[in-house]
């Protein structure tokens, strides 16, 4: 007589469901709110901080989750994505689509009702442009960086609606500061990870152009770009001098990486760089627009 053994996955815990809301990423769409709250110089208004504090934690939380609902098949196919809760079996999809479709209805719900209309648009455009643009278009576009960027630039617009009840010029600027901001950085976690994307055949730019060079060079010519666009509000009388010094200092401190990325020779560590940089570079600008707009250029 034989006996089967049945194995079934553990439980999922409390940390494997946090897991699912990616919480670091998701702190980067959260403080770029933030910042977009306080640079519209608001009223000080604690409970709408709160408000949209928790919402766009909640939506960026949402995001991460169905995101990786959607994507739990070719996360399983690669090497740094194996391991996520949902390709390794220990959270189920349909318990993932409940949790992250729950998150993210109850933050637009939230905001709407709390913060604003205008902000609940935006965060309703963060969520479907990332889901439902930004995701599926990996698989077949070699613009999906492009788009997601697009998703990405939205939660400083969340915060500057909530402060200001509209968006001014320098909303729009920091949505393009974000926007072009994310084109070195993305490409540099491109070029970093080619051999995972390419395992699952995303045409990302790192995949189709295995030289480097397209990446490298549409780093540079976006880092540029970002430049630029963080000297623009001093133009336009809406930051100090001394904003407009740090930032530009930090800017060609960023355009150096990039230039040094056009370099063939040791892409891989210039790339490494790059993305340090990157990381470095904005929370520090970022800072220094709040500061200047609070407390030098009232």
């Amino acid at each position: 007589m034989s006996t089967q053994t049945t194995v079934t996955a553990p439980a999922a815990t409390f940390s494997d469901y946090l897991e699912l809301t990616k919480p670091r990423l998701s702190l980067l769409s959260v403080l770029t709110a933030l910042v977009g709250y306080y640079a519209s110089k608001p009223e000080h208004d604690l409970l709408t901080l709160l408000y949209v504090f928790v919402g766009t934690s909640m939506a960026a939380g949402g995001v991460a989750v169905l995101n990786q609902w959607l994507e739990f098949d070719t996360d399983a196919q690669m090497h740094r994505t194996a391991q996520r809760p949902i390709p390794s079996g220990k959270v189920p999809t349909g318990s993932a689509f409940v949790l992250g479709s729950s998150l993210c209805l109850f933050s637009c719900m939230g905001i709407f009702a709390l913060v604003g209309h205008l902000a609940a648009l935006f965060t309703v455009l963060t969520i479907v442009t990332y889901l439902g643009w930004y995701t599926p278009a990996k698989k077949f576009s070699r613009w999906s960086t492009e788009i997601g960027a697009i998703a990405g630039a939205f939660p400083p617009l969340i915060g500057w609606a909530a402060g200001e009840g509209r968006i001014s010029a320098l909303g729009w600027i920091l949505f393009a500061f974000m926007y072009f901001w994310q084109m070195p950085h993305f490409m540099a976690v491109a070029w970093i990870y080619r051999k995972d994307y390419s395992a699952v055949n995303f045409p990302m730019p790192t995949v189709t152009d295995d030289t480097g060079r397209w990446a490298a060079g549409w780093s540079f010519v976006n880092t540029i770009l970002l430049l630029v666009i963080s000297l623009l509000p001093y133009t336009l009388h809406l930051v100090s001098i001394y904003y407009t010094v740090f930032v530009g200092i930090l800017g060609l401190w960023f355009l150096w990486r990039a230039i040094i990325f056009l370099n063939p020779e040791g892409r891989d560590q210039s790339a490494r760089k790059l993305f340090l940089v990157s990381i470095t570079y904005l929370p520090l600008a970022l800072g220094a627009l709040v500061i200047d707009r609070l407390f030098i250029r009232p």
